[in-house]
């Protein structure tokens, strides 16, 4: 179809952690540098969203996780693509601290702080979801 930009499916962590979630903000050689993300990455071809999110953590933050269900999906145009977004929950396996290798800050984030970064656009119709997701947690 002339004029339609291709689509990809994204999967981001809603990484929850003492009832905050991890936001990572985008390094200056990424698309959108500067704006706060779920961090995650795209699925590739055979892989499931779960693991897709798994291998991203591992690859972008070094840490190993469990992905858990599926608490949002949005799908976001840019100019010359689109991206199908969908947030699950996950879990850290085991004590283990992120390290920023692609982004160039870190925050964990709490229900009431989530609107307190720059997010980036196809993000921001996820946070509804997960904030309701860590207020049902808890704070504990």
């Amino acid at each position: 179809m002339a004029g339609s930009s291709p689509e990809i499916r994204v999967v981001a962590a809603a990484l929850m952690r003492d009832g905050r979630v991890l936001a990572a903000r985008r390094g200056p050689r990424q698309r959108q540098a500067g704006l706060w993300e779920l961090p995650g990455g795209k699925v590739e071809a055979g892989e499931s969203d779960a693991q897709a999110l798994e291998r991203e953590l591992a690859e972008e933050l070094d840490l190993r996780v469990r992905a858990g269900e599926v608490l949002a999906e949005n799908v976001h145009q840019y100019p010359d693509l689109t991206i199908r977004l969908v947030a699950l929950s996950a879990t850290l396996v085991g004590d283990q601290q992120p390290c920023a290798t692609e982004h160039d800050a870190l925050c964990w984030l709490g229900p009431d702080a989530l609107r307190t970064v720059d997010w980036a656009p196809a993000d921001i119709p996820l946070l509804d979801a997960v904030q309701a997701a860590l207020r049902a947690g808890g704070l504990g």
